[in-house]
């Protein structure tokens, strides 16, 4: 018989399809009454399958008296009760290792966007306004810029080389300090008034919520850039909408949102903030690089093995 695992949401392609296609899976998105559902099918459950805010909480973990694995399919582990998890013994793993370079990519187009202003670029020549004598205005350079980095875990570390590739310079604040050549800021607020573009690439969670905060962007300034590809609760969102509002930083680069998959409707006015629907590791190949990942930790879990990317 096939090793038992619940769904918790609807995984993206080609995951589903192969944890379905190697395991009797469960999908408890799909259930009307949870509680029914876990008492028809928990007994026998072993594993568990999440991604993104299909999460984890401590009462579906005590539901599932076999359960033995939770696998990830993402790096950001905030939506899994990891203390509930640690108690019962259940191993949690996500794939950190294969979605960095993809959100680092993902980060350089976002400045592209937003300094450069290659969105407005497109509409301009689409409406049909470049005709003499008109001419797009004027936008920011990357090259000579300051990029401060806060977090300097595996995306953080991938987005600096693109940085210097650029012509930009590089510092960092992170929990840690860390052996690299760039200089490190003692807190977020002094990162942000050495900077002119400050990326996010911190994890979510209670620990940083609300981080970047208006002492951050007070200090980033009116000709500093904001981009997030962490989570939206690492930004006050309120207080980030009415600075972009009164031009009291430059812009944003946007791919996640306080309420995903839901953003605030005053973004869509702004012209001075580009919007991603979360898509920093929509790439084929790395989606599929995921699901690999995802399955490989499941498949060593149960033969016996150490998974590649254990949290817990």
């Amino acid at each position: 018989m096939p090793v038992e695992l619940i769904l918790t949401t609807r995984i993206p392609s080609p995951a589903q399809e192969l944890l379905e296609g190697q395991y009797r899976c469960h999908r408890l998105y799909e259930a009307a009454d949870r509680a029914a559902f876990l008492s028809s099918v928990g007994a026998n459950v072993r594993g568990i399958a999440t991604f993104a805010q299909g999460g984890v909480d401590a009462a579906l973990i005590e539901a599932l008296p076999k359960l033995e694995i939770i696998s990830h399919y993402g790096d950001g582990t905030e939506k899994i009760d990891l203390a509930a998890a640690r108690r019962r013994g259940v191993v949690v793993a996500n794939v950190i290792g294969v979605v960095e370079n993809c959100v680092a990519d993902t980060v350089m187009g976002m400045m592209l966007n937003v300094m450069r202003r290659f969105p407005q670029a497109d509409a301009f020549v689409r409406s049909g306004k470049w005709t003499a004598p008109n001419t797009f205005p004027p936008a920011t350079a990357l090259g000579g810029k300051t990029l401060g980095i806060l977090g300097l875990g595996g995306i953080g570390a991938a987005v600096a080389p693109r940085a210097l590739a650029f012509g930009m310079k590089v510092r960092y604040h992170n929990r840690r300090r860390k052996d690299v050549p760039y200089p490190y800021d003692p807190d977020p607020v002094t990162l942000a008034a050495n900077c002119d573009v400050l990326v996010l690439a911190l994890p979510g969670g209670p620990q940083t919520e609300n981080m970047v905060n208006a002492a951050v962007l007070d200090a980033l300034g009116p000709r500093g850039y904001l981009i997030n590809v962490a989570r939206g609760s690492v930004v006050d969102e309120p207080v980030l909408i009415e600075y972009l509002q009164h031009n009291r930083i430059a812009g944003a680069g946007l791919d996640t949102f306080r309420n995903d998959p839901r953003s605030d409707p005053r973004f869509i006015a702004m012209d001075n903030v580009v919007l991603h629907p979360h898509v920093g590791t929509y790439t084929v190949e790395t989606r599929t690089a995921m699901a690999h990942r995802q399955l490989e930790n499941l498949r060593l879990h149960f033969a016996g093995e150490p998974v590649i990317n254990r949290v817990v």
